[in-house]
């Protein structure tokens, strides 16, 4: 295991241990350019305080909003993100790629 996803798994224990609610979005796959590898993660809480990242700044405002809704149904979701190589030259990126995001609730 990596220390980064050590780093997160241990933030997510003391937010955990500090009665925090919160979630776990993890990349399980990614296709073409993708700014983090799968296994990278960041953790949210309820009131949207987030550690980690999971696309280097790309989708980690919707990754967190979705985090949000999986904390409060307590219902796991899995994110799907990509940008074709022609939208990714409009926007400024310098090739596309697809991410998918599992985000699950975590309970004490």
């Amino acid at each position: 295991m990596d220390t980064e996803h050590e780093n997160i798994l241990y933030i997510a224990n003391n937010w955990l241990d500090a009665g925090r609610h919160i979630a776990i979005a993890t990349v399980v796959e990614t296709w073409g350019s993708s700014p983090r590898p799968s296994g990278s993660q960041l953790v949210v809480d309820a009131d949207g305080s987030f550690e980690g990242s999971v696309s280097g700044g790309c989708v980690e405002t919707a990754v967190i909003s979705e985090a949000l809704e999986v904390i409060r149904a307590g219902q796991p979701r899995l994110l799907e993100f990509g940008v074709s190589n022609e939208m990714a030259w409009q926007v400024g990126l310098a090739c596309g790629g697809k991410i998918r995001v599992f985000v699950e609730p975590i309970n004490t």
